[in-house]
């Protein structure tokens, strides 16, 4: 398994408009990609304009299926109008364990 770990802040004023974006997102990766496992999607408590998701993928496959899909690039161009610019830290790593 593969996390996709991304984090950003958002433009004040513009949090309910990324969530909404974000939440279309998800729903797409979970539609049109058979190797998105899980997508959580967290706020500071601290900061309501600071989140973090993280997403779990069969491998880097399916990664890169991610990254082509075409609702990658809807969410490409909401995330220009919502991410302040250069707050996005995006990390891949192997997941190792796993509990729940």
């Amino acid at each position: 398994m593969i996390a996709l770990t991304v984090s950003l802040q958002v433009v004040p004023g513009r949090r309910d408009d990324f969530l909404a974006a974000i939440e279309e997102n998800a729903e797409r990766s979970f539609t049109d990609e058979p190797g998105c496992r899980s997508f959580d999607v967290v706020c500071d408590l601290a900061d309501d304009h600071h989140f973090v998701f993280h997403e779990i993928y069969d491998d880097e496959a399916a990664v890169e299926a991610h990254r082509a899909a075409t609702h990658f690039r809807v969410w490409r161009a909401a995330a220009e109008k919502y991410v302040v610019p250069g707050s996005q830290v995006n990390t891949l790593s192997r997941r190792l364990f796993h509990h729940s």
